[in-house]
């Protein structure tokens, strides 16, 4: 089974069909388990864990295969979708970003954010809205939704509920910040696949992330502002007048700097390798001569003579989320050569609907929102499952590939991945709140007002671009 590259729309499509038992449609079958899978932990065992997920993708995998005629053309198909561009490039930046993130974690930052709240004595009533912006600003620095959640709950919710905040709107602001920073974080995993799964008809590249991000903010900004405007009021009206105690560290504060450097050298140089690779650089330099790294934690070893260190800690907690990418990525080579990609893209790009590039903009809209729920909102895995088909419908109608991964990544990062008990973000808050996940819903403000903003921008075309033949930007057109 042979494969081509198709520089203008997807990265490869089949010259041939994947010769599968009971025809094309059973290629749907590892998909199939591995929805089903993360539905069973999501909602049946109520847990969430890229390892299992992963699991389930494989298990799907093994599944798939007896209905295989050609066990080799089969696996072939996977190691092809394994083994993609878009694959290995998504692989590779996850690797070094999880040994920045783990940087920014170690260093305190999180208990500096604290500090600062209980040194000017935040009230309950202001508790709120400053929750939000602090969750915003550690997972814009990580580059992660979840450990976000899991380095805030413990630190400003205890803290919150103690002051008299309310408790639903408190979780939903740790939530709605913690989705914010992932969204518009250069060095987000759900960033990295939206940007890298469009690309340019010219020239067959990826699409950068700076240039994703830079054109992501018009609507994350707005979205976050309308959140913070509520989460004002909502503490005002509910909070009480009460200050904390004095807690957390200042030190940690310092590594703001390497926090703005990479976002500066990001959005100036269009490289995420190089932000990242500066503000590793400045980060550890900051850290040493602030005394919040030893020599040691940088590549070390630990009590039990084991590797240890921010890098080797970075890359052991990415993992997971690399195993399922790669995972996924299987699956997309046997959808791609069994023709199911083919054949939804042409009935989704040949309906009447995507035949404008406002309706394919709703195309791209609905669809992600149905396959990032279906995925119990594990949006990284949605978009890299429903990437390749968005690059085929956007490229069709000339829209820029940075539209089509904004268009996909604000849906995939709104209402879709916080539906309560089909939400891994929503269950995580629930978990460490023991709030019912309802209520929790109530007060994830930011995903719910992206979803309206993102529903205005295509009725209106804000921010619509469209891609020259030449791959260069052009105006919006009507």
């Amino acid at each position: 089974m042979a494969a081509k590259i198709d520089s203008r729309t997807t990265e490869y499509t089949a010259r041939e069909q994947l010769a599968l038992r009971g025809g094309w449609g059973v290629a749907l079958v590892p998909l199939a388990v591995f929805v089903g899978v993360a539905v069973w932990y999501f909602a049946g065992l109520q847990t969430f864990d890229f390892l299992a997920l992963t699991a389930g993708a494989l298990i799907g995998l093994l599944v798939g295969s007896l209905f295989a005629r050609s066990q080799e053309s089969y696996w072939n198909a996977v190691f092809r979708g394994v083994g993609s561009s878009s694959s290995v490039t998504i692989v590779t930046i996850l690797a070094v970003v999880g040994m920045y993130a783990q940087l920014i974690k170690t260093t305190g930052l999180a208990e500096g954010m604290v500090w600062v709240a209980t040194s000017l004595g935040v009230s309950g009533a202001v508790f709120l809205p400053f929750t939000f912006v602090v969750t915003c600003l550690v997972a814009l620095s990580t580059g992660s939704s979840i450990g976000t959640m899991f380095t805030i709950f413990p630190v400003l919710y205890t803290a919150g509920v103690a002051l008299g905040a309310p408790e639903a709107l408190l979780a939903g602001a740790i939530v709605s910040g913690a989705i914010f920073g992932d969204h518009l974080a250069p060095i987000s995993d759900t960033t990295i696949i939206s940007s890298s799964s469009q690309r340019f008809r010219a020239s067959g590249a990826a699409a950068d992330v700076a240039g994703v991000v830079r054109a992501r903010a018009r609507y994350a900004l707005t979205a976050a502002a309308i959140a913070l405007v509520f989460f004002v009021v909502a503490g005002l009206v509910s909070g009480s007048g009460d200050a904390p105690e004095a807690a957390g560290d200042p030190t940690g504060l310092l590594m703001l700097i390497p926090v703005a450097v990479m976002l500066i050298v990001a959005i100036a140089m269009r490289s995420l390798f190089v932000a990242i690779t500066a503000g590793l650089v400045v980060g550890t330099i900051t850290a040493l001569a602030a005394g919040l790294l030893e020599p040691a934690s940088i590549l070390g070893l630990d009590g039990e003579g084991n590797a240890a260190g921010f890098l080797v800690g970075g890359l052991a907690a990415i993992l997971p989320t690399i195993a399922l990418v790669l995972a996924v990525f299987g699956i997309m080579g046997v959808l791609i050569e069994s023709g199911v990609i083919e054949r939804t893209t042409r009935a989704l790009a040949g309906s009447r609907l995507a035949a404008t590039p406002a309706g394919a903009e709703t195309v791209i809209a609905l669809g992600t929102s149905l396959v990032t729920v279906a995925y119990g909102g594990v949006n990284s895995a949605a978009m890299a499952t429903f990437g390749p088909i968005v690059d085929r419908i956007g490229a069709a109608v000339g829209l820029h590939p940075y539209r089509r991964a904004n268009i996909m990544d604000c849906f995939a990062m709104g209402l879709s991945c916080v539906v309560p008990l089909l939400s891994a973000f929503v269950f995580i808050a629930a978990t460490l709140t023991d709030l019912p996940p309802a209520a929790i819903f109530v007060g994830c403000v930011y995903p719910l007002v992206l979803t309206v903003v993102m529903i205005v921008a295509i009725a209106t075309g804000w921010g619509r671009r469209f891609e020259a033949p030449s791959g260069e930007q052009m105006r919006r057109r009507v």
